[in-house]
């Protein structure tokens, strides 16, 4: 029995690695997959931020707000360096106040108006017209980098919608100019989901019913926190994206871990019957070779004695 037991064969070695190199295949078709996703999310970001955008972007007619435009840096080589943008002239604010930025010169621009505007309680003969943000040198938007750049305004005009255009020059000389309007950015009755986003948009600011305030410091609290509180509407298909691109990954992750976990070994023994004769298997050259031993030291005892009893 001994020596069946040694002659028996043993599961081949290309069998057993047969369920590791599917549970490998299986991996790594979920990381494929996630990291699809992840790219899917990537570039729902990039649509997200790749503009010039103002924040708050959607304000009450006659408040007063604190206006942040977003400045994110697309070159991949070269810095931002500089950046303008213009403000309306036609509805101007008649008030404009800048906010210093360590590194940057701020300056404004003022323009006559000829004849005068009149915007509510406030009849304009001049208005600022555009504000700039000059980097010293050494100093700029870096790729892959973006910056902020704040004013405060008021009241804001009565008005559907105000586009403030923006111009982004880099330190290679190239300009971009931010200053696209949509066809329905003007218009009341169309919705700016259902409008189609232009290449370079310009920054749009969305006015709403009047706010009431004693005082234009009380209306600029109320319009920012409704403002902040928005979203805008360029970025709602890259938020869709990106959480579409989460779930996906989510799900191939969990593919992944049920199929290693419930995945057939096929070269393990199907039952305990086999699992036992493989053992006695694998121990027969042991059992052979402890009853050799045995022997061995048998017969050595033997000769001992008979070489005792012929001496004595």
């Amino acid at each position: 029995m001994t020596l069946m037991a040694r002659n028996r064969p043993r599961p081949s070695a290309r069998a057993s690695t047969r369920p590791r190199d599917s549970r490998h295949g299986l991996v790594r078709r979920a990381g494929v997959v996630a990291a699809a996703s992840l790219l899917l999310f990537g570039l729902g970001a990039g649509v997200a931020f790749a503009h010039v955008s103002v924040n708050p972007n959607e304000v009450a007619a006659g408040s007063w707000v604190k206006l942040t435009f977003r400045v994110p840096n697309e070159s991949a080589t070269a810095s931002t360096v500089s950046v303008k943008v213009s403000l309306p002239t036609d509805h101007p604010f008649p008030s404009v106040s800048l906010m210093p930025v360590p590194g940057w010169t701020t300056t404004s621009h003022t323009v006559t108006l000829n004849p005068p505007v009149t915007e509510g309680k406030f009849t304009l003969n001049e208005a600022t017209d555009s504000i700039a943000w000059t980097a010293a040198d050494g100093v700029g938007i870096k790729p892959g980098e973006f910056m902020e750049f704040s004013i405060s305004v008021g009241p804001v005009p009565d008005v559907a919608s105000l586009a403030m255009p923006a111009q982004q020059t880099y330190s290679d000389g190239s300009v971009v100019s931010w200053d696209q309007v949509s066809s329905a950015a003007h218009d009341d009755s169309a919705g700016h989901d259902g409008a189609a986003e232009p290449d370079h948009p310009a920054p749009m600011l969305t006015v709403t019913q009047a706010a009431v305030a004693d005082a234009h410091g009380a209306a600029a609290g109320a319009s920012g926190t409704s403002g902040t509180g928005g979203t805008a509407t360029t970025d709602t298909t890259a938020q869709w994206l990106a959480a579409s691109a989460l779930i996906l990954a989510a799900i191939a992750l969990l593919v992944a871990v049920i199929g290693l976990r419930r995945r057939p070994q096929r070269g393990a023994a199907p039952s305990g019957a086999a699992v036992s004769d493989a053992a006695v298997s694998d121990a027969a050259p042991d059992l052979v070779t402890s009853g050799v031993a045995t022997d061995a030291g048998s017969a050595a005892v033997t000769e001992a004695a008979s070489s005792t009893e012929r001496t004595s």
